[in-house]
């Protein structure tokens, strides 16, 4: 490998997975993945990525292991924390965790070594928001806290409120959607209400400033289902402007006007209330300014 022939595990990192070592040392999820395929040896032994390190030992690269090369993306603007929790704010754009398509440069990766527990493939992410839509997240940073973190999703007690723009103008200045959304009869890629695997949903919405076609809305999850807000407003003739799939084009905008503006919840150890908020991103307070100015 150039520039790498070897590397010292140290003590700190006992514990680790290799795979998840590796692309800490080496930048992002895909080298590590790479590296572990063209045959890293633990001690002068080949172990699989799920290998559990000890602290100690030392990693030999093989010639075809690619070098550092891939830049985490930069740190999103951390919100709030502590040492059991982070609540960070994703720009739009930004993937949440690795999947296809996506091996790296997510979320995830920003924020290696931050966080950690559940799933070693998505470290600390008891709840995600959609490429496109910006705003707060919350995070675990050990096991103990995503297992709590986990409970308090489960239960309900995260709440999730989002500016949204909508086309259209709503019947009334506030409202409730209890419908049941799962993937589309149709199209596996669409999620909907016409569907065979039916999961509940509620969304509650309020009217914030109307304009002449468009209206904000402060909308608030009581679930928190695959994109629930974007099918739900579509549902009721009020699809989010910008949104490619279920909504209307934005003139300009480049990705749906959705924002995870504000995100509170019980602390998972101490019980104190957390609260963090967001302000709208320069790119759809512009699209908002422009609306407001005409």
């Amino acid at each position: 490998m150039s520039g790498v022939g070897s590397l010292n595990v140290p003590a700190d990192a006992a514990g680790q997975r290799l795979d998840r070592f590796l692309a800490s040392q080496l930048g992002s999820r895909a080298a590590a993945e790479r590296a572990v395929a063209a045959g890293a040896l633990v001690d002068g032994v080949a172990r699989p990525k799920s290998h559990r390190l000890q602290g100690g030992e030392e990693i030999a690269l093989a010639a075809e292991a690619p070098a550092p090369l891939v830049e985490p993306p930069p740190e999103p603007r951390i919100a709030w924390e502590d040492e059991h929790l982070l609540v960070v704010d994703k720009p739009a754009g930004l993937v949440v965790h690795p999947g296809a398509g996506h091996a790296s440069g997510t979320l995830v990766d920003a924020l290696l070594g931050k966080i950690a527990g559940g799933d070693p493939e998505r470290p600390g992410i008891v709840h995600r928001l959609d490429r496109g839509t910006s705003g707060l997240m919350a995070v675990a940073r050990s096991e103990a806290a995503y297992e709590r973190l986990a409970e308090l999703v489960r239960e309900r007690a995260l709440e999730r409120t989002y500016l949204a723009l909508v086309h259209g103008r709503p019947r009334s200045r506030r409202g409730k959607i209890d419908a049941a959304v799962g993937r589309d009869r149709g199209d596996a890629t669409r999620i909907s209400l016409d569907t065979d695997s039916p999961r509940a949903a509620v969304t509650h919405f309020e009217v914030v400033e109307l304009f002449p076609s468009d209206a904000l809305l402060r909308v608030r999850l009581e679930t928190g289902r695959m994109h629930q807000i974007r099918v739900h407003l579509a549902a009721i003739d009020l699809p989010v402007v910008g949104d490619p799939v279920y909504g209307v084009p934005g003139d300009g905008l480049a990705r749906q006007f959705l924002h995870a503006a504000e995100l509170a919840f019980p602390h998972p150890f101490t019980g104190e209330r957390v609260e963090a908020s967001s302000e709208l991103p320069p790119d759809l307070a512009l699209y908002l300014g422009r609306l407001t100015s005409h």
